[in-house]
Formats: structure tokens, C-alpha cells, sequence
């Protein structure tokens, strides 16, 4: 038994090692000798289409549109195209109140989810560059300059920023999410170096027009649109300067459902997009994705071998931590419903075990055949509730 639980302990702490620290590791070393050499130009400006795909983003969607408008990029090479899917709020009369040319709205008469929209945008727009985003992202007027710039060299197809949380940061979800995608911002500039980012943020992230193909309605846009492009022969780029803000949920129930539909679309786009994992790539969804999917079952494998083998001086003491982990992992549970301030270091540990239980839901539920092709977006991450303060819509 105790040589079992020996494995066991070793199999999950090597697993959780290799994940958090060994993956990126060796993303750094590989740096020093693969490095790409971009040829930028600070003076680029393509015509650029942004892309909106809006459900009821009554709350948001004037000081979007307002905001996107003021970027420091040429209004002559910029063009914003929104697309309406079935909203029955007041979405559609805001977006055709503003008096500005650059502005379409595309309405859908029937709802079909993120990606459809996208697919129809797509089709319609001008602009050699297509430039993602979402009603309630909050991007500095810089960054699509500072973005657009790599696409001058013809190498690159694909290019994006990361998000930082607008609001909602005391709280467990708000602080473990915020705590998360710094992390993930790692990620991102370790694999920018060797011009083979993963993954790309779908609040902000732009594209060569002449590579879209449509997306599929069940996969994640953000996910299928990298693997493809770099399965092309380009490379995808990290822009470290261009944040965007965008606000949060503090509700379990939703960022549960948030992490369970990105989990399960990613083991869903690990198997039809199969083709495009080869080598590196293939090494990579499997270090960055798959593993970190699937936290859980380490986490179980170390919890119980030290619990069989707690006589020994150092699981004992291997167990003692984990108690102190998961004790503020429940601290960070109950401080999510009672609205108690949570700092980072009991915040990141309730994010880790909760995103786990909800990436194995995700992954039962893409082996079960559930399908996310349309989603309700998370309320308290819209509007005022998320920290967003209320602009003037331009006339």
C-alpha cells in the first residue's frame, strides 16, 4: 500500500510541478535558441474592422462604441461593426443612434451564438485587419497601434494583448481571477518569443483578414483561429503593452459555468482540431491546456498519499500544507457568499480547486456530447455592478 501511495504522491507533485513551473520553464530555455526576430514597424496603419458580437449589451455598449472611436489609430482606417445576436434590450437602438460612419450594425434575426456573428462580420468587413473584442472590454486608445505594428512583417498572422480585471477584486473570485491571468501572462510572453502563442485573449486579439475562415459555432474563436493560423505557417505574437480591462463576476454560479464552458470547448478543439497539434504545438496544448485541465487529479493523488503515508516526517508535514491550502480554499468559498475581502493568498487557492471542479465538468461534458455554441453571458460582469462607469454615447 505504502509503495502505491508512494507513487501516487510523486505521479501528482511532478504533475502540478511540470504544469506551474516546468512548462514554463522550458519555454525560457527554449527562448535562448528559437527565438523570432519580428519585423515591426511603429508606422503601420492597415484599414482595421473591429469585430463586437453583442448579446444584450444595453449596459455597455454605448461606451464601447464610444471608446473605440477615440483610439489613437487613424479614423479613416478604422471601421466597427457590431453584431446584434437577436438582442431583445435596447442594444440595437443604441448602436443605430450613433452618428458616425464607421459604425454598422448587423442584426441576426435569430439567436446563433458568439460565432455565427462573428462569421457574418466577418464577411462584411473592409478592413485587412480584424480586430476582436468584447462589449465590456475596456482597451487603452494605444494599444491597436501597438498591436498592428507586428503584422507588418509578413510572418506574423496573429497578434494578442491580455486582460487584467477591471473590478471585483477584494472577493474570491474577483482576486483568484486577477491573480490567474497574471499568471497566464507568463504564459503568454514565454511563447510570444518563439512566435507560438497558444491561445489568444478574446477580448482583444486581431487577425490578418486573409486568414479568417469561419469559425466553428462549438469551439472558442480565441482558440481555433491560433491554432489554424499557426498551423499556416504564422507566427502568433503577445503584445505586452496592450491590456484590456474588463469587469468581473463575484458569483460562484457564474464563473462556475464560465470555466466549464471553456474547458469543455478546449477538449472539444483538442479533437477536431487534432491536425494542427503536431510537435510543438502538440506539446504545448498538452502542457498549457490539457494538463491544467485536468489539476484535479493530481491534487487528489497528492492529498490521499499523504494521508496513507502521514507517519513519515515529510508527508506529514507535505500534509500539513495541504490543509492550510484547502482551509483557505474553503475561507475563499464561504467569503464569496458571506462578501468578505479576500487577498490573493487565499483567493489564488479557493480559484485553483474551484476552476478544477469545473474544468472535470467541463470535460464530462464535451465527452458526453454538450455542445456551447450558445452561452448566457455572465450579469454581474456587465454595467455598473462591474466597476464601469457610465459614458456618454457619441452622437
Amino acid at each position: 500500500m505504502n509503495n502505491l501511495a508512494m507513487v501516487a504522491f510523486w505521479t501528482g507533485a511532478i504533475w502540478v510541478a511540470y504544469t506551474y513551473a516546468g512548462y514554463p520553464l522550458l519555454l525560457w530555455l527554449m527562448g535562448f535558441f528559437r527565438r523570432v526576430n519580428v519585423a515591426s514597424r511603429d508606422d503601420y496603419r492597415p484599414m482595421v474592422s473591429v469585430l463586437i458580437a453583442a448579446r444584450n449589451e444595453e449596459q455597455d455598449i454605448g461606451w464601447k462604441i464610444a471608446e473605440t472611436l477615440a483610439w489613437d489609430y487613424p479614423s479613416e482606417r478604422l471601421e466597427v461593426l457590431v453584431g446584434s445576436d437577436a438582442s431583445d434590450d435596447a442594444t440595437d437602438e443604441i448602436v443605430t443612434n450613433i452618428r458616425d460612419p464607421r459604425v454598422k450594425l448587423v442584426r441576426m434575426p435569430q439567436r446563433g451564438g458568439k460565432a455565427r456573428v462573428l462569421n457574418r462580420l466577418a464577411q462584411l468587413a473592409q478592413g485587412q485587419i480584424l480586430f476582436f473584442t468584447d462589449a465590456n472590454a475596456h482597451i487603452a486608445p494605444h494599444c491597436l497601434a501597438r498591436m498592428v505594428r507586428h503584422l507588418a512583417d509578413p510572418r506574423v498572422g496573429c497578434v494578442t494583448g491580455g486582460t487584467r480585471p477591471l473590478a471585483g477584486g477584494e472577493q474570491a473570485i474577483g482576486s483568484g481571477a486577477s491573480a490567474f491571468l497574471s499568471f497566464e501572462t507568463i504564459f503568454y510572453r514565454l511563447e510570444s518569443r518563439l512566435g507560438s502563442v497558444l491561445a489568444c485573449d478574446g477580448a482583444i486579439f486581431c487577425i490578418r483578414r486573409s486568414l479568417y475562415a469561419p469559425v466553428s459555432p462549438e469551439l472558442a474563436n480565441d482558440l481555433e483561429l491560433p491554432l489554424r493560423i499557426h498551423d499556416a505557417g504564422f507566427w502568433i505574437l503577445h503584445e505586452p503593452e496592450a491590456i484590456v480591462r474588463e469587469g468581473d463576476t463575484n458569483s460562484p454560479r457564474e464563473e462556475f459555468a464560465r470555466r466549464r464552458r471553456i474547458c469543455a470547448q478546449g477538449m472539444l478543439a483538442m479533437w477536431r482540431l487534432r491536425a494542427t497539434l503536431r510537435g510543438r504545438r502538440g506539446w504545448q496544448f498538452f502542457s498549457h491546456k490539457l494538463l491544467r485541465y485536468l489539476t484535479l487529479a493530481p491534487l487528489v493523488l497528492v492529498l490521499f498519499s499523504a494521508v496513507v503515508l502521514r507517519r513519515e516526517p515529510l508527508f506529514a508535514a507535505v500534509l500539513i500544507v495541504q490543509a492550510v491550502f484547502y482551509g483557505a480554499a474553503v475561507y475563499g468559498f464561504a467569503s464569496t457568499f458571506l462578501h468578505w475581502k479576500s487577498g490573493k493568498l487565499v483567493a489564488a487557492p479557493f480559484y485553483i480547486v474551484f476552476g478544477s471542479i469545473g474544468a472535470i465538468a467541463g470535460i464530462v461534458d464535451a465527452c458526453r456530447g454538450r455542445r456551447f455554441d450558445v452561452w448566457e453571458m455572465p450579469a454581474l460582469s456587465r454595467g455598473r455592478q462591474a466597476g464601469v462607469p457610465s459614458s456618454s454615447v457619441p452622437k
